[in-house]
């Protein structure tokens, strides 16, 4: 079972797209509005489930996305001055506020409360897996359930598959001494999941654990990543119309520091990216200058440095606009892992299984970790955000890119990642 919410972006397109054909009776104009009004309500993750059980949260999600899609409309407001009537953004104001949010809760109760739980045997041991699992439940809304776990012997498993609806293989050696009785389930019908495939498909990540008990799957699969001469091409594209956009930004920003702090407006430090290769990333500088810094700290451990200007500038992330020059020059890409300082990379190359597979791809201004954990203070945190990172590599593709370039502004507002 597969829970998503395709066919509920689906609906409300087309609600959306026949509503604006009704008030405009222009096919052009009503595609414009209908299309970006959608896209501001999608970037701000309203078809997520977990957010979709929530009305309020709904709600807001909803109103932040449709003024996005009204900022990008306005943009295009010179070439159809005479067209798009100001009654437009009004009546869409309304309309969407007031019915997609109950399509949105009348599509969850559907959905989710008349959904019968699946009910899972899992081949593993419960204090190995019995925390993962939970997360998956959670994840999954309540239709999965992990109810029993075995270390299993071909008799116990035959008589216990009778009262569940399908096993869960989370341990490769277990799978091993029942191979015949799981062969023999599928040619039955009956549902045999795999670990790596449920956490990959529910939880968006793969987990240090998950990666390490299915060691030579992973492995298989890193091997054969390679980035897309297509991205590159994207890459250049996006950083020169962003440094010719943004270059009233650049300046002011460069005044700002100037007249706070002085020189040098522009912090360079040595990076890891492709294939660990160092490489030098530019940002504005956000910190009062300190020389007697000489070793790796995370952020966190220097918020007392935080300039008036930085204080600002990071949290909606205008100190990384530099580092569209090192897209441009190809050392980083617009989404990918974060790129690490050297002496930190070496230290989790040693502690953190699979952390160097990070580097199969250059790394990004923005990427999936980003956009779903906080920045990791802590060694455990970082394993969390690695099995984020982990997870793109494995299943970048060109809509995981948009997506997450999408998202990016709904992490901004709500102050997400870093």
């Amino acid at each position: 079972m597969k829970i998503n919410s395709n066919f509920l972006k689906l609906i409300d397109y087309i609600i959306l797209l026949t509503y604006n054909l009704y008030i405009t009776q222009n096919v052009l104009i009503s595609l414009l509005f209908s299309t970006f009004i959608y896209l501001g309500i999608y970037a701000f993750r309203t078809y997520d489930f977990e957010n979709i059980e929530s009305l309020n949260d709904t709600l807001i999600r909803v109103f932040a996305g449709m003024m996005l899609g009204f900022l990008v409309i306005l943009s295009f407001y010179a070439f159809f001055d005479g067209y798009i009537l100001k009654q437009y953004f009004l009546d869409n104001f309304l309309f969407t506020i007031l019915v997609l949010p109950i399509v949105h809760k009348i599509s969850y109760y559907i959905l989710i409360k008349h959904i019968e739980p699946k009910k899972y045997i899992v081949i593993g041991r419960k204090n190995e897996w019995e925390e993962l699992m939970n997360e998956i439940e959670k994840k999954s809304l309540g239709k999965l359930k992990f109810v029993e776990y075995i270390n299993p012997s071909p008799v116990k498993l035959k008589k216990l598959i009778k009262e569940h609806d399908g096993v869960l293989v989370a341990d490769p050696e277990l799978e091993q001494l029942v191979i015949d009785e799981i062969n023999e389930f599928k040619e039955k019908g009956i549902k045999v999941e795999y670990l790596p495939v449920i956490v990959e498909r529910f939880l968006r990540r793969i987990p240090i654990q998950v990666a390490t008990k299915f060691k030579a799957h992973y492995e298989v699969a890193f091997s054969e990543i390679k980035e897309s001469p297509a991205k590159r091409i994207v890459d250049i594209f996006i950083s020169l119309i962003a440094l010719i956009v943004l270059s009233p930004v650049f300046l002011l920003i460069s005044i700002a520091i100037f007249i706070e702090n002085g020189m040098p407006i522009i912090f360079r430090q040595k990076r890891i990216g492709k294939d660990e290769k160092e490489f030098v990333l530019v940002k504005f500088r956000s910190m009062y200058n300190n020389k007697k810094t000489t070793s790796e700290k995370f952020a966190d451990k220097e918020k007392d440095r935080i300039m008036k200007s930085g204080k600002i500038i990071r949290p909606i992330r205008l100190d990384e606009i530099p580092q569209f020059i090192n897209i441009l020059k190809g050392h980083m890409s617009f989404v990918g892992p974060r790129p690490e300082q050297p002496g930190f990379v070496k230290q989790f190359n040693e502690l953190i299984p699979f952390y160097e597979f990070r580097h199969k791809v250059k790394p990004g201004l923005t990427g999936w970790a980003q956009i779903n954990y906080k920045y990791p203070t802590t060694l455990e945190e970082t394993k969390v955000k690695t099995s984020y990172d982990l997870y793109y590599v494995k299943n970048r593709t060109t809509l995981l890119d948009l997506k997450i370039i999408m998202q990016t502004i709904e992490a901004i507002f709500w102050k997400k990642g870093i």
